[in-house]
């Protein structure tokens, strides 16, 4: 199901994003729905940790989905508008009477706002969904409606390097522990097995580092990871301590990528 309307080139239809997507699927929903999106997942929680918004800024959530973000800006008292290409994500925003005329119909490769307009721009869980092609269109727009002290927030998960290098062996000790079922040949099945048709372009911390620097940006890149919370023996608990938080191992193992960058000097 891959749309090629521009210039031929591959795109996913944004009918793949319905209702079921945003309140099943999409991350985040389980908080969402559990609090009428009062409450955000930890990584959406990070994400606004980072960009430290502050009353009176002007902030833009690309692909904002079910718009609890927008809200959480808001409530900070920053100006907050977001757009989403999915007909789905813009009218659930739009229950919330304070995201009602924050939230449009957009694709993040064509922005209808201004140059030099946002003081933040948060890009949440989207890069992965977007081709490379897209993804360098997108990240041009953003560098345009960026203030100049202006700063883009991302976050994108898994870890590219994770399901190349580090799932197939994580996947086998699973397999030698009788647990193989839960872990399927196909790492973008995990957990999410939509992510099978909208997962399209997996990053590693060297490839979002390289994608924003091409696009004109400066940034900070790292790696992290979801508290585990697992029980199991000392040796495994060592082991798990070792892979996630010694190089070169974290490198691979670590499973989401962040991101805070902003606009090069001008020499």
């Amino acid at each position: 199901m891959i749309s090629t309307d521009h210039d031929n080139l591959p795109s996913l239809p944004a009918g793949l994003y319905d209702e079921k997507y945003f309140l099943s699927s999409c991350e985040g929903f389980d908080e969402f729905n559990s609090t009428s999106g009062v409450q955000l997942s930890l990584r959406l929680q990070k994400s606004l940790e980072y960009a430290n918004i502050e009353s009176g800024m002007k902030v833009l959530d690309i692909g904002s989905g079910r718009g609890e973000i927008i809200s959480a800006c808001s409530k900070l008292g920053a100006d907050a508008y977001g757009i989403d290409y999915a007909a789905a994500a813009v009218n659930i925003s739009r229950l919330s009477e304070e995201n009602n005329s924050q939230v449009s119909l957009a694709d993040a490769k064509d922005l209808p706002f201004p140059h030099n307009c946002f003081d933040r721009i948060l890009i949440l869980d989207v890069v992965e969904h977007l081709f490379p092609w897209e993804l360098q269109r997108a990240l041009q727009q953003v560098y345009r409606v960026l203030k100049q002290d202006g700063l883009i927030i991302i976050h994108t998960a898994p870890n590219a390097w994770y399901d190349l290098y580090a799932y197939p062996f994580v996947r086998l000790f699973r397999i030698m522990l009788g647990q193989g079922r839960s872990y399927p040949a196909n790492p973008r099945a995990l957990n999410v097995a939509v992510n099978l048709e909208v997962h399209v372009n997996e990053q590693s911390a060297l490839s979002m580092w390289l994608h924003l620097r091409k696009s004109g940006f400066s940034s900070k890149v790292w790696l992290d990871t979801p508290p585990q919370n697992r029980n199991g023996s000392a040796w495994l608990s060592g082991i798990r301590k070792l892979l996630f938080g010694a190089p070169p191992f974290r490198w691979f193992f670590q499973r989401e990528v962040f991101a805070v960058a902003w606009r090069k000097t001008k020499s």
